[in-house]
């Protein structure tokens, strides 16, 4: 998408260790145009695809999966990264280790909100490894739920995480595949 592209060459910056930092218009401040703007692109790439659930992590995740959503007119669902007393009853669970955080969250989501009569779309903001993927698609497999499609705003295209979920076979779309960031110049993956 070159408007994703154009916007993450004007205000993105790169970091020491492989950090890409958007946080003036992705997952800090966001711009509410842009989001408009990829929810509309994921609703073309995915429109052949039942979609009924948007599933995302919390928290960068849930705005652009909230916009996403309203073009498939569907609920969104995201998996918390605590339990807390809010979520009462059974849950799924699994272990997400986050690549900016360098730290292993435990991830739930309530069984009242995923189950086998589901057909998924997960949303999330970055693709680097894959861990946060990894565990969203445990989270749907455990629901007995189906997986219609991935959409990513930025994929690393430099990291394992998108190869390792597409040899899986799942249906993965990037906005923006970021292929290098050498020298603080980064290159884009033509799609």
């Amino acid at each position: 998408m070159k408007l994703l592209e154009e916007r993450i060459r004007k205000d993105g910056t790169v970091r020491e260790g492989n950090v890409l930092k958007v946080d003036n218009f992705l997952n800090h401040q966001m711009d509410m145009n842009l989001f408009q703007e990829m929810g509309k692109e994921w609703k073309k790439l995915f429109a052949d695809k039942t979609i009924n659930k948007v599933l995302t992590i919390e928290a960068s995740g849930i705005a652009i999966a909230a916009i996403a959503a309203q073009y498939f007119d569907v609920p969104v669902v995201f998996a918390k990264k605590a339990q807390s007393i809010n979520i009462a009853g059974e849950v799924y669970q699994t272990k997400i280790e986050s690549f900016t955080h360098k730290k292993t969250y435990d991830v739930i989501v309530s069984k009242k909100f995923v189950g086998p009569e589901d057909h998924v779309l997960i949303i999330d903001d970055f693709l680097a490894n894959g861990c946060a993927l990894l565990g969203l698609i445990d989270i749907v497999e455990q629901a007995g739920a189906t997986i219609e499609g991935i959409g990513i705003a930025i994929e690393k295209g430099f990291q394992q995480g998108g190869k390792i979920i597409r040899d899986k076979g799942y249906d993965l779309k990037s906005l923006a595949i970021v292929d290098s960031m050498d020298n603080n110049e980064l290159i884009f993956r033509e799609q």
